[in-house]
Parts: C-alpha cells; structure tokens; sequence
C-alpha cells in the first residue's frame, strides 16, 4: 500500500495534512447506490475518506448496467449495495466500507436514531416526503446532510446543516494584508529609514514597493489635509506622483507601487462581511459555543481595543524587487505584528474560555494561530430547513426566478423535481416512466406543476410546455454522464463540509443539461 502521503500527495497540496485528517476520521452514509450515489461515494473513495455505510435495499437489476460503472454483469440479482461496496472498496483499502441491505425510506421511517453514528448523509434519489423527514432527523442529531438527485438531463445538490463555519475559506482573489493604508508604528518607523530621493541608483530601484507606497501617500496626506486619495481624479494624480520618483525606465520597484498603488486606495478597517460576523447574536457566548464563537468574540474585542479597528495581521508579504537584506527585514516587521496580534487574541480565547467554566488550552494553539491568519476571510453559512423551503417559500425569489431569462429554466427544473415527487405519489410512478403515449402523463404533470407554483404562492404563473414535454420525456432515468457531474459536485460539497476549508454552496444546485447550464437558487 502506498504511503499516505505519496497516494493523496495532489490533494494534500490543496487541503493540506489537518484537512486530510479531517477526511480520514469522517464516516460517511450513502442512501441509495444508483450512479449518482455511486459516483459520489467513488469521488469521496478515492479521496481517502474514513469509513463508508452504503445503504440500499433493492437487487441489481440488467439495465442497472448500463449507467452504473461499479457494477457487472456478475453482480445481477446481487444486492445492490453489496456490489457497489465491494467495487468501491476496490479502489482505496484504507477505506472502511460496509453496507446494509434496507430501503433507505423504512429506516428512515422506523430507525431515525441510526444516523447519529454518522459524520455525513448523503442522501440520493429520495422523495420530498422522506427528504424532509430525514432533514429534521439530521438536524436534531446535529449531523451534516447533503441531497442529490439526477433526473435525465437535469438534476440538484442541496446542502442542509444548521451553520458551518469556515476559518480556511481561500478566497480565489483577496486583497494582500499590508496596511498601507493604516501602517501601524512599527512599519512606518522602518519606512522611516528610506529616503526616495538617494543618489544611489542601486538603492534607488532596490526600495521596497511598499515602503515607496507608505512614504509617498505620507507625503499626499500631508499636501491633502490627512485624506488619501478617493475620487478617480486623486488616484490618477497620485499615480503620476509615483511615476515622477522614477529616476530611470528599469526601476522594477516603482512600477510594483504604481500597480499596487490601488491597496493604499482601499478604506482602512474590516469588511462588512465580517463585521456582520462579529456582530451576530452568537458572539454572545454560552456554554454550548462552539470554539469558533469563542475566537470571535475574542477577535471582536481584539478590532476594538488593540486592533485599532483592524483585524490581526496576517504577516505575509507577497514577493517584490528589493535588496535580500530590506525584504528580509521587513518580512520580520510583518511576522512580528502577526505574532503580537495572534498572542493578545490568544490570552482572549483563554480568558472567554475560563468564563465559560472550560479547560483554557482546550483550544490549541495552532488553531488559533490558523483563525488569526484568515480572521479577514471567515464564513458563515446557515441552510433553511428543507421543511421551511417548501412551505414558507421566499415567493418574491421565485417570482424574480421565474421570470429572468438566465434562471427561468432553472427555476423551472426545481419546480418540475417537486412535482414529479407529487406526480409519483399520485399516480404511483413517475411521469413518462413506462412506454406508451405521453399525452395523459404531460397533461397530470403540467396540473401537477400548477399546484406546486401555487402552493408557493405564485397563482397565475406557468412553466412551458417544452420544458414539462423534456420532464416526462426523461421517464426519471438517471444517465450517467449526469450522475457522474451531479456526483462529483456533491463529493466536492461533503470534503469543503467534512475539512471545513473552502466555501460550501449556500442554496439549492440546479443543472440543466439541455442547455449544459449550471445555477444556484438562494430559496
């Protein structure tokens, strides 16, 4: 067997060893292992996830052959879930996987309290009654759940957890953290020793970027009574300023500063994303917070005190033209602000937990060393009950959905998923299952979708007739290609959830395949 970090070693570059950790302690439940269940338990399989429970009552059928590649022709009239276990187990023996022959819908039913063992649900191809069911059943038993479903060409993910919070979000695009806007007394007394004017041509194009950037909007504030500059007219001229330090065309440096001139620009201060995060009710500590709670009441604190209404320091700085000896230098300005800040939150996560009658190491070190260095990028992500969703719908949401070209097909496919649940609990199959004239089974689901609309409040609205002809024309298959793609976007969802890096999708995943589409409804 190959070693751990030479067989996840790719994987291990994005989410690093404490998030592959987070993996391999997980136990994950599937419900349902027809492809999409399948595809995603192969994605989560591969990735070196815990321990797996395939959960699937029903016997390998010949047509399960051609959409589901983890079955053969060995395996017909096999149980389903025994065969997909052992072809999933195939492909990582790390992995501990077993299975249970059971409907998912009687366990559902008559065992609730069976999944509490677990880390994760994914729950595949199940009905809206069971759906909701399961989703109190989650909720209650505080375990993380996550809702797939292929329908020929179309198909959804939907997330569904009280709140998850991420410290790891790794934004695509973020703004370095240098303060050049706000130096604190530390850099600017390093600045302080530079002058731009030396004679020196060396040392003239050897000057960091952003001690260029720091002295010279010292010098705009001076002449602009304490302002930078704001308005596009004031950017403009204080580029040019840069540019007229330029002692010749091959200074690398000042055209570093005339590039990044726009992060002296940016307001000083948090973010209102999270300033709404430190000015959530959950700041208000009690014995059930969480430790992500009591760091940022503690970071709370720290803005309004010792921050001077920043967040902490990361103490990174990116790569610029310099002298070794003055990037060096101020690499450990940087590093050094960071290790304050990080310390005097720290004796604030000790104190709040001491107030809170808990063991005030019980948060390490290094974790919180990990949440002051992302504190600027932290997330909240809440999930409506699936009960709410349907009954109390945000109606103006759907409305605005349903007539915006972009979403209105989309739109439309969350609808018709509905209905056809209503659709098989009526008529006892789905719309277009058997062979035979469509006419009558177009006719049902199209009064059955205008109930639905309806119920969410929007009397008088339609979908079209194309899109209710395509939802009877799938017949509920599950093709392949569409399982494998919904598979893989909820393996993707279940690892941001399960090593809490990166932001999971807040909303219900729509995929239209007719017009190779992919959106996401905020409901």
């Amino acid at each position: 067997m190959a070693e751990p970090k030479t067989k996840y070693d790719r994987q291990l570059r994005i989410w690093g060893e404490q998030g592959q950790a987070a993996l391999e302690k997980a136990s994950v439940c599937l419900l349902n292992c027809g492809p999409t269940g399948s595809e995603t338990l192969k994605n989560l399989v591969l990735g070196g996830i815990g321990s797996i429970t395939v959960i699937d009552g029903s016997k390998v059928e010949v047509g399960d052959l051609g959409n589901n590649f983890m079955l053969d022709e060995s395996c017909v009239g096999e149980s389903k879930a025994k065969s997909v276990c052992a072809f999933l187990q195939e492909l990582n023996d790390a992995v501990k996987a077993k299975f249970i022959e059971e409907y998912p819908e009687a366990l559902i039913e008559m065992n609730p309290p069976f999944f509490s063992q677990f880390t994760l649900v994914v729950a595949t191809q199940l009905g809206e009654e069971k759906m909701i069911k399961l989703d109190r059943i989650c909720r209650e038993a505080n375990v993380m759940l996550i809702f797939a479903r292929s329908y020929g060409l179309t198909g959804f993910v939907r997330i569904s957890v009280k709140e998850h919070t991420v410290v790891e979000s790794k934004p695509d695009h973020f703004l370095d953290d240098l303060r050049l806007n706000n130096p604190w007394p530390g850099l600017r007394k390093f600045a302080e020793t530079f002058g731009l004017n030396v004679p020196d041509p060396v040392a003239h194009k050897h000057t960091p970027y952003v001690v260029i950037l720091i002295k010279m909007s010292e010098e705009w504030t001076n002449s602009h009574g304490g302002s930078l500059p704001s308005t596009r007219e004031e950017k403009r001229e204080f580029k040019e300023l840069l540019k007229s330090k330029m002692v010749a065309i091959d200074e690398d440096n000042y055209k570093e500063a005339i590039e990044a001139s726009f992060k002296v620009f940016a307001p000083p201060g948090i973010s209102s994303d999270l300033q709404q995060i430190i000015n959530d009710s959950s700041v208000e500590l009690s014995s059930t917070s969480s430790d992500f709670w009591v760091m940022v009441a503690a970071l709370k604190e720290f803005i309004a005190t010792e921050g001077g209404g920043e967040a902490p320091l990361e103490g990174s700085i990116p790569d610029m033209t310099s002298s070794t000896e003055h990037y060096v230098n101020l690499q450990k300005i940087y590093q050094a602000k960071a290790e304050a800040d990080c310390l005097a939150i720290e004796q604030r996560v000790r104190n709040n937990l001491k107030k809170l009658g808990r063991e005030p190491e019980s948060i390490s070190k290094a974790t919180i060393k990990s949440f002051c260095r992302n504190a600027r990028k932290l997330k909240v992500c809440r999930y409506r009950l699936l009960e709410d969703e349907f009954s109390n719908p945000s109606v103006p949401d759907i409305q605005k959905y349903l007539t915006d070209e972009d979403y209105s097909v989309a739109m439309g496919f969350y609808i018709l998923l509905r209905a056809v649940d209503r659709f098989a609990a009526n008529y006892n199959n789905y719309p277009g299952e058997f062979d035979g004239p469509m006419d009558e089974d177009i006719s049902r689901l199209k009064t059955t979708a205008v109930s639905v609309l309806n119920d969410l409040g929007c009397n008088g609205s339609t979908l079209t007739e194309d899109l209710i002809n395509e939802m009877c024309r799938f017949g509920a298959a599950e093709l392949h290609a569409v399982a494998a793609f919904i598979g893989g976007v909820a393996s993707q969802e279940v690892i941001k959830l399960i090593t809490k890096q990166f932001v999971p999708m807040c909303g219900t995943f729509i995929f239209n395949g007719i017009d190779h589409k992919s959106q996401l409804l905020t409901l």
